[in-house]
């Protein structure tokens, strides 16, 4: 038993990273729980491992007593066998090690010495990963459980749940997977680990990861709107006022934007330039919408946008994606209002616009109107400056409507 019992621990010390002082504790707890019946009646029980060699040993802890001694006494005549001295009254620690105790008590304990060993385990993997929550790990994908993926991290399982696996991803066992830590759970039988993909801080770490300027401080990620698997939108700013905070993360022929694009399975990202104007804000959101204007109704924490029908089609996007991730992003409501076109006026309106008024002015009939507008008289100066003669010449036009124009015009001459 001492020999199994070694290599036992030095297995788990070397492999789970559990320290030897741990295991200790945790089989002389689990021995002292498992087997107390087997060891003695006493209230007080202690059970202790030799680290080094592997035995066991237990003891009580007893009163010595003359007579008549309970379950946590010794008489007087017992304990003087093994200490000369005592007295009466007198507490010690009675070696009460069964003969067989070695192997019964492992058996006994086996399955809550394993429990010790789960929760010590546990707690190792709590201080090993609590520092690295909200960064990404990598592991290896070792099965698959009720849909969810269970993924080797070295030193402790996590699980990836289909709530949190992008949509349409299919991975195969020994498959390497990138994956953001959201949560260290110890308290569960399962695994520790709780790892997103489809969280936004994922792609900020991604982000982070891919472009320098953001790890340094240079450029900042503001905000981030995701609907995972489809397309994101993160608004940036820069720091430093030569460094351009979407070049910087778009990356050379688009490199680093590409790279974190592919780690995402092709989900679509929007670079937005950061703005303190939330209207400006809003219109680079809106992209590759063009905004026409922006008004802000602060008391309904609403932004109104309005757009023109060809560029209606892009503020909303597909399924109006594009206008909820924007709201998303800058944190209002945004109301778009489609700018209806104005109509233009005909060839032939703007002729019977122009013959109704010149009719009024030299008080003819509007048919005699329009023939003169139709031959590029449009007004009474016009009428007066080409002269009677090239008037009465226009076919079909009427020449005593005519002969009356030039006669008004006269008299109103004669009066002045």
């Amino acid at each position: 038993m001492n020999n199994e019992l070694l290599t036992i621990l030095e297995y788990l010390e070397q492999e789970r990273g559990i320290s030897r002082e741990v295991l200790v504790q945790a089989v002389e707890s689990a021995l002292l729980s498992a087997s107390r019946k087997s060891i003695h009646p006493a209230s007080e029980l202690k059970v202790k491992v030799d680290a080094a060699t592997g035995d066991i040993k237990a003891w009580a802890h007893l009163t010595v007593v003359d007579s008549f001694p309970n379950n946590d006494q010794l008489i007087l005549a017992r304990a003087q066998e093994k200490y000369p001295d005592v007295k009466v009254g007198d507490e010690l620690d009675w070696e009460v090690t069964p003969k067989n105790f070695g192997r019964i008590a492992a058996q006994t304990a086996k399955q809550a010495i394993m429990q010790q060993l789960r929760r010590a385990e546990k707690e190792n993997v709590k201080a090993e990963f609590a520092e690295q929550i909200g960064k990404i790990i990598n592991g290896v994908v070792r099965r698959f459980e009720s849909g969810n993926i269970i993924i080797d991290f070295h030193k402790a399982e996590g699980i990836l749940t289909s709530k949190e696996k992008i949509y349409g991803e299919q991975y195969m066992a020994g498959d390497h997977i990138n994956a953001l830590l959201i949560e260290v759970d110890t308290n569960t039988s399962g695994p520790s680990l709780v790892v997103s993909r489809t969280h936004p801080d994922f792609v900020r770490q991604l982000f982070e990861r891919e472009v320098s300027e953001i790890h340094d401080g240079i450029v900042e990620i503001i905000r981030i709107a995701r609907e995972a698997g489809s397309r994101s939108k993160i608004s940036v700013k820069s720091n430093a006022d030569r460094v351009d905070p979407v070049g910087a993360c778009v990356g050379m022929r688009g490199t680093r934007v590409k790279n974190v694009t592919t780690e995402l399975s092709g989900e679509r990202i929007d670079i937005i330039p950061y703005d303190e104007d939330i209207k400006q804000y809003a219109m680079n959101a809106l992209q590759p919408a063009k905004v026409k204007s922006v008004e802000v109704n602060e008391a309904g924490n609403e932004l109104i946008v309005y757009v023109t029908t060809d560029q209606s089609r892009l503020a909303f996007g597909k399924k109006a994606q594009n206008v909820r991730l924007s709201s998303k992003l800058i944190g209002w409501n945004i109301n778009i209002q489609i700018i209806e076109p104005k109509k233009e006026e005909s060839m032939k309106d703007k002729i019977h616009k122009a013959s109704a008024a010149l009719a009024e002015t030299a008080g003819t009939s509007e048919n005699t109107a329009f023939k003169l507008v139709s031959n590029g008289y449009v007004s009474l100066e016009g009428i007066i400056a080409a002269g009677q003669e090239e008037i009465l010449a226009i076919e079909d036009i009427d020449t005593e409507e005519i002969n009356k124009i030039f006669a008004s015009v006269e008299a109103s001459a004669e009066e002045k």
